[in-house]
């Protein structure tokens, strides 16, 4: 075991996987292997990382299911480009102000068919294929499929996590969701033993059918894949989901799933040191992460280091600010006019810099006013809001062509609806994170996307690619990523030790998620963080709060690194917090 810079806590010496032909992290171990497993078949990392996501929508149901979402940012090598997928989920038709106002609704319910969007995991995962993917359908959908149908051992994260695990959930499934009971708990209404096997007969026959129908298109790769979104999207699968969700009382119907559309976006990117970050457009959450580097450029953080208060002071106030300002001005920029570009330019993040004080924590929301040029929005422009879990998984992964995949499945928990008897799954709960308030930007609208947390992220170094990553953790995302990736690019770190060290998030602006709670000036900190440091933070103004020593972070990374090896990492948090084995592998 090694240390950690200037605290005594010993290092677990959690070495990357490394390899030539490509790399693979993701949450669970039996997804990794299906990406290695995919490629070693003749596959890219597109078709690896669609494995993958779909072997994770089997075995970790309490963080992804197909009823959720999928977002991506891509790297391909043959087009040289970089490429975001908007898998979000899209409000139905009937999902309205109006006709949530009638049900007597304040805010969107966290659990339920009201917060059921179209599940647009699928559409994205198989649109990704077709446009980038070599392997046909069948076989990317092979390793999927045999787990359900031969069953997978139930782990401890499915068994035991806080609100969204089986043991925190078997009431409910027994006394309202009869079909989640069936799934999920033994005969006699418990929850299965840990290595109990936990076979989904219904999720084997999806896979079936998409593969089969798939298959009917003969040699022609991409008719094959288009048929099966059509079968699923307009077919049979999307009568059944109608249904379900009409027999629940939900907005969601047929016609909203036909409807259904993948975006392919050009991805939004600045440069801090020599390093470029793509991320999603702000329907997601991933230009915080850039907003903060832009802030970061004017300060000498190598000088502070890394585990001192001065450090983690000026990073978590700049995540302040740009946290702010997310709140204030996110959204799908489809139905708001998101002033995007002034907010990651130079000269603006200039004139907010000057709010961070190196010598007091801010307990005050303050975004700017970026279409004005001014550090501040005016007091009465600040839209006003009366901790969520870790519901994500990532997958990363990367080939010997080059191609890199950041891929962020989420939703459709097992937690927030019933499973839907014939297909092994339930329907996601992401409209929760609408607002019911015609003033925010993020209001519900019909056929409008929720702005989500979910943010996968792509880097570049030196104009070559060199990194996909990204995590779980709703709205401690990008601050579990940007402490990764400082550790990188500032503090020289390697994958490993970039993952592990000790990390701190804030819960100082409002959660994405119902019931969008704020705690201003709370900030967590692993107990790794060494008591000296705690102690200045707390003189600056910062309410500490101690977590247990491995509890922040879950990150998964792969990196490309001289002579074209590849280095895998997953954060070993996923073993001692007892959420799910995540596993980093290459060849």
């Amino acid at each position: 075991m090694r240390t950690f810079g200037n605290t005594d806590e010993p290092r677990f010496d959690f070495q990357p996987a490394m390899g030539f032909h490509g790399a693979a992290a993701t949450e669970h171990y039996l997804s990794a292997q299906a990406a290695i497993d995919v490629m070693k078949s003749g596959g890219n990392a597109f078709d690896a990382a669609a494995a993958a996501t779909f072997v994770e929508g089997l075995v970790n149901p309490h963080m992804f299911t197909l009823g959720g979402e999928c977002p991506m940012v891509l790297y391909a090598a043959e087009t040289d480009s970089v490429v975001v997928v908007n898998g979000n989920t899209e409000a139905p038709a009937a999902a309205s102000l109006e006709n949530s106002r009638r049900r007597g609704l304040r805010l969107i319910p966290p659990q339920g068919m009201a917060a059921a969007g179209v599940p647009a995991a699928v559409a994205s995962l198989l649109d990704m294929l077709h446009r980038y993917g070599r392997m046909p359908l069948q076989d990317v959908l092979a390793p999927a499929r045999q787990l359900a149908a031969d069953g997978f051992p139930v782990h401890e994260g499915l068994l035991a996590m806080p609100r969204f695990g089986i043991h925190d959930n078997a009431a409910l499934f027994q006394k309202e969701w009869p079909a989640s009971a069936r799934l999920y708990l033994t005969p006699d209404g418990h929850p299965p033993s840990r290595g109990a096997r936990l076979v989904n007969p219904a999720y084997a026959c999806v896979m079936d059918f998409l593969a089969d129908t798939a298959r009917r298109c003969g040699e022609d790769r991409k008719a094959g894949i288009q048929a099966a979104r059509d079968a699923f999207y307009k077919g049979d699968m999307a009568r059944e989901i109608e249904k379900f969700v009409q027999q629940r009382d939900g907005f969601l119907t047929r016609s909203d799933c036909a409807a259904y559309e993948t975006l392919f976006e050009k991805p939004v990117s600045v440069t801090f040191r020599n390093t470029e970050v793509f991320k999603c457009g702000p329907w997601s959450q991933g230009p915080v992460f850039l907003q903060i580097l832009r802030l970061l450029e004017g300060f000498d953080l190598n000088s502070m280091g890394r585990l001192s208060a001065p450090y983690l002071h000026t990073w978590v106030e700049a995540a302040k600010l740009a946290f702010a300002d997310r709140e204030q001005y996110y959204a799908d920029p489809r139905f708001v006019d998101v002033p995007l570009e002034a907010l990651l330019s130079a000269s603006y993040a200039r004139l907010r810099q000057s709010l961070i004080d190196p010598n007091r924590a801010s307990r005050s929301h303050r975004p700017g006013d970026p279409r004005n040029g001014k550090a501040l929005l005016s007091p009465e422009a600040v839209f006003r809001w009366e901790g969520w879990g870790y519901g994500t998984v990532h997958v990363a992964v990367a080939d010997a062509s080059g191609n890199m995949a950041a891929l962020t499945p989420s939703g459709g928990w097992i937690s927030g609806n019933e499973v839907v008897p014939s297909l092994g799954f339930p329907l996601g709960t992401r409209l929760q994170t609408f607002y019911l308030d015609p003033a925010h930007p993020n209001v519900l609208s019909p056929r409008k996307r929720p702005r989500t947390t979910l943010t996968p992220s792509l880097a570049y170094r030196d104009g070559t690619p060199w990194m996909a990553f990204g995590t779980m953790g709703g709205d401690q995302q990008d601050q579990w990523t940007l402490q990764f990736f400082l550790n990188r690019v500032v503090f020289g770190m390697d994958v490993s030790e970039a993952i592990e060290a000790p990390k701190v998030c804030s819960d100082h602006f409002p959660g994405t998620f119902h019931p969008h709670d704020a705690y201003p000036g709370r900030l967590r900190v692993e107990s790794r963080i060494p008591e000296e440091t705690r102690r200045a933070l707390e003189a600056l103004g910062h309410q500490v709060v101690v977590e247990p020593p491995w509890s922040l972070g879950f990150i998964c990374a792969v990196s490309r690194e001289p002579d074209g090896l590849w280095v895998a990492g997953a954060d070993p948090r996923g073993h001692r917090a007892v959420v799910f084995p995540s596993c980093a592998l290459a060849w």
